[in-house]
């Protein structure tokens, strides 16, 4: 894959191939789950180079992802395989609906830390795990505490993405309380709206 951008029919540049750096917002309204993701300027969030709305408590999950908060024009989605299945896995498809990446959760190794396996085509699987093992064991204990299990989550976590052992690429979690996530690439192959893709699904599908 070529360092290219991905750009609209009007030839305005949305994302690009060599973008190694993104910040994701997230803002909860009643309807949907709306994130933002925004290009690195300096350490901070710079320019909006995508806006993503999951419907919350779809029949069957997916998600579009645009490339302003117009939502004029599609940059990429992903969709649930099937209703129940949710280890089937999800296909990320690109503006025009054509496959060009898939992702799917490992419930059996997720039961002690969560795990998502990425594929692209003529690749190996990139695998993503938490980082902190102690961290991923007390988000389960939480979920079953009383009283407290319907207080958000007070510790941050992280996720790495490798392959072959080498990095892919990073999601880290930079506050307590809001979902704000800092985005780090290291592999200049691995699709870009695949990694938004990913990072919207550690955050909306965790606990899937």
């Amino acid at each position: 894959m070529t360092n290219s951008g991905f750009t609209d029919p009007r030839g305005t540049s949305m994302l690009s191939q060599a973008t190694n750096v993104l910040h994701m917002h997230q803002k909860v309204t009643l309807m949907v789950n709306r994130y933002e993701v925004f290009a690195d300027n300096g350490g901070e969030p710079g320019p909006l180079v995508a806006f993503v709305e999951q419907k919350r408590m779809a029949f069957k999950e997916q998600v579009t992802i645009y490339t302003d908060s117009t939502k004029s024009q599609v940059l990429a989605g992903f969709r649930a395989r099937k209703v129940i299945d949710l280890g089937s896995g999800y296909d990320v498809v690109d503006g025009a609906g054509q496959p060009i990446a898939l992702f799917r959760k490992d419930f059996g190794k997720s039961l002690t830390n969560s795990t998502w396996h990425l594929d692209q085509p003529n690749a190996p699987t990139t695998t993503g795990r938490e980082r902190n093992p102690g961290i991923a064991v007390l988000r389960r204990v939480w979920g079953f505490l009383p009283l407290v299990n319907n207080i958000p989550f007070p510790f941050r976590y992280h996720f790495d993405f490798a392959r072959d052992g080498q990095p892919v690429f990073s999601v880290d979690k930079k506050t307590w309380v809001r979902d704000h996530y800092l985005i780090q690439i290291a592999d200049p192959y691995v699709d870009r709206r695949a990694v938004i893709a990913q990072a919207v699904a550690v955050d909306a599908l965790q606990s899937r």
